[in-house]
């Protein structure tokens, strides 16, 4: 009989399409809106869909964020902050 290594598989990857990109930065931020733009971009190139959050209006987020924002998360895990790379992030989706 094989050994079983079902439990060290990697799960199917996902599509861009599948994803989320979060910028979370604040009203006012010229890098905000830099990484913002690149993050339209990427995700309108990839189908990847893409949220913005202002630590501003939660607590949590500028407790956690505020010294390095603009964060960028892709599918809620913390992918980069201050500068986006555009061919990081695409990488980083899949695409």
């Amino acid at each position: 009989m094989a050994p079983s290594f079902g439990m060290f598989q990697r799960a199917p990857r996902k599509s861009p399409a599948e994803r989320t990109v979060t910028l979370i930065g604040r009203p006012g931020c010229h890098l905000c809106d830099d990484a913002q733009a690149v993050i339209e971009r990427i995700c309108a190139e990839t189908g990847a869909s893409w949220e913005k959050k202002d630590i501003t209006e939660d607590a949590e987020l500028h407790r956690k964020y505020w010294e390095q924002i603009p964060v960028i998360l892709v599918d809620g895990a913390q992918h980069d902050f201050w500068r986006v790379d555009p061919k990081r992030l695409r990488t980083a989706l899949g695409a």
